[in-house]
């Protein structure tokens, strides 16, 4: 009897795909001054978040050449951690443009755009930021336990 495995991660040309969107919209918001190209990589990302089925992710797998195992797989947990912090940012770059805090909107979109950016080069600044969260939550708790 085949066991079937579970894929415990996304594949990595997906979570590429969702971070060139991402940078993509930033970069059509900022130079057409029409912030509303933001609500891609937004509804994107909350559907991610809150449904677990990210739209940009699930399109951009009927592309794939290989199955979905064969690829180096990104750990989930960052993706959503990665997520939220790109999702949290962009709504606040959406509204202060809306609020009229134009200067601020292109701070909150510059910050997405560089955390994607170097992503795609290869370092993942969210997973590093969710790493020594995790160190100084562990610290934390070692403290406290020999206290």
């Amino acid at each position: 009897m085949a066991t079937i495995q579970k894929i415990q991660g996304v594949p990595r040309p997906l979570v590429r795909t969702n971070q060139a969107v991402i940078v993509g919209s930033i970069l059509l918001s900022v130079f057409t001054g029409f912030y509303w190209f933001l609500l891609l990589p937004i509804l994107a990302g909350l559907s991610g978040i809150v449904l677990g089925k990210n739209f940009v992710i699930l399109f951009a797998k009927r592309f794939l050449r290989k199955a979905p195992s064969e690829y180096l797989l990104e750990d989930k947990q960052d993706l959503r951690f990665n997520q939220i912090i790109a999702t949290s940012l962009l709504t606040l770059a959406l509204l202060a443009d809306l609020s009229g805090y134009h200067l601020l909107a292109i701070a909150f979109a510059a910050l997405v755009f560089l955390a994607a950016s170097i992503a795609l080069a290869g370092f993942c600044v969210g997973c590093w930021l969710r790493f020594q969260l995790h160190q100084w939550q562990y610290r934390r708790k070692i403290k406290k336990d020999l206290a």
